[in-house]
């Protein structure tokens, strides 16, 4: 009997794989626990329009990531450090801060664990940090911290 998976089963495959499994596994596992449903030519076509949904919603999630990585691309957020004698810094500029002072000068919201920084700033100056917008598509920004 051929199912389509409604979900990941371990043994068998993914959600939207169409397998062929025995009647009895069928009828007393996979269709009890709605696991899966029976490859009728109207459930083929209702998965066909479903990943063709999917596609498509990929595509524009895909198009708004390179848009607003465009956007990041063209502005540099300012951040303050407190400095003593000589230059030297007290603490460091991490993800958060960068997040809040984007929110703050720019209204825009992004998520503190997109943004890629290896180590926490620690010193004046401009820096570039990449910021993960989607699996495909990673921009640039820059941040320029002032010592006060």
């Amino acid at each position: 009997m051929d199912i389509i998976l409604t979900q990941d089963v371990k043994t068998l495959g993914k959600k939207g794989e169409i397998v062929k499994v025995s009647d009895g596994y069928a009828r007393n596992f996979i269709l009890p626990k709605k696991l899966g449903m029976e490859a009728t030519p109207k459930n083929l076509n209702d998965l066909k329009l479903q990943k063709a949904a999917e596609e498509k919603k990929q595509r524009e999630l895909l198009q708004e990531a390179k848009d607003f990585g465009k956007k990041l691309e063209d502005i540099t957020i300012r951040v303050t450090i407190k400095a003593g004698e000589g230059g030297r810094t007290f603490g460091s500029i991490s993800t958060k801060e960068i997040a809040t002072a984007m929110k703050e000068q720019f209204n825009l919201d992004i998520d503190k664990k997109k943004l890629l920084l290896q180590d926490p700033i620690k010193n004046a100056g401009t820096y570039t940090v990449p910021v993960k917008l989607h699996p495909q598509v990673t921009a640039e920004m820059k941040v320029k911290v002032d010592a006060i």
